[in-house]
């Protein structure tokens, strides 16, 4: 068991960070620019954009290293830095997490249908270990393969993880809400196959990320939990769902709307609650504090 399912198995509701991509852009990271790059080329800005999250208050923060897999920074002319970028994102997160926060590194997907055959399954595989790798030796206490929607490829990170280290390994879909009334991803991977896929594959903590407001994940939890009733689950939900306005993508919940949700979160089984798209530092601090009373 590693330090964050040792801080669950506690019984305490883990408040994760918000989104970073948004942040990024606020900075100055342009369209065509690799958000990883900054690892090594603005470390500052990145390393401010986890203090604020630290300093919100979150138990645990994520890495700049959501589209670190070398075939994701094949596109920028970085696929030769993996490792570097990598190891450089858990060191930053690190320094800001000191001794208030856990470190969790995250994977994100690749870009690649691994089901429908484009690569070789062991490229990706070989991809996601170093990756991991240098996720591990720059310093995090766990990883989170999150934002998949193709249990295959949810597997193959998974399983490359496993391989690297004994950390906590978490993995989160991203569902859509159907006609139907039916969640599942993209790929039309439903909650019952990705729990039944991610478990198989080594996974210690499930759960969901981006594409639902609070509301939509409330259902999600519901569902994994009528399904397992012990297993760790981490939710990061957006602001609300987006909204077009003006020529901008906008999310509709504030931090006043978002936080008093969480509640309603934690109470249908999330164990780790936090922030995608849309939120801020704000959102996080008064999670925090709805939390806490």
């Amino acid at each position: 068991m590693g330090k964050i399912l040792e801080k669950i198995a506690e019984g305490k509701t883990l408040v994760s960070d918000g989104a970073w991509g948004t942040f990024l852009h606020l900075k100055g990271l342009k369209a065509d620019e690799c958000p990883e790059g900054w690892n090594l080329t603005r470390p500052d800005d990145v390393l401010d954009i986890a203090q604020s999250y630290v300093d919100a208050g979150a138990d645990l923060i994520l890495t700049n290293s959501f589209g670190g897999s070398p075939h994701k920074l094949q596109g920028y002319g970085f696929q030769d830095q993996v490792y570097e970028l990598n190891k450089a994102a858990a060191e930053i997160s690190k320094k800001a997490a000191g001794d208030r926060a856990l470190v969790l590194g995250s994977m994100g997907p690749t870009g690649i249908m691994v089901m429908m055959g484009e690569v070789p399954p062991q490229e990706i595989f070989k991809g996601f270990m170093e990756q991991a790798r240098g996720l591990v030796d720059g310093g995090v206490d766990g990883i989170v393969v999150e934002t998949m929607t193709d249990p295959e490829e949810a597997r193959l990170a998974i399983e490359a993880i496993k391989k690297v280290c004994e950390l906590d390994v978490a993995c989160t879909f991203t569902f859509s809400k159907t006609q139907a009334g039916e969640y599942r991803t993209m790929m039309g991977t439903g909650v019952e196959e990705f729990l039944e896929m991610a478990l198989s594959a080594g996974a210690d903590i499930i759960g969901a990320n981006c594409g639902n407001g609070t509301a939509g994940m409330v259902e999600i939890v519901k569902e994994i939990r009528a399904l397992n009733p012990d297993v760790p689950i981490l939710v990061h939900a957006n602001a609300g769902l987006p909204q077009y306005l003006d020529g901008k993508t906008v999310f509709p919940e504030t931090p006043g709307v978002m936080a008093p949700q969480m509640k309603d979160l934690v109470a249908a089984g999330a164990n780790m609650v936090g922030g995608c798209c849309g939120t801020t530092p704000e959102h996080i601090t008064q999670i925090v504090a709805e939390l806490s009373k």
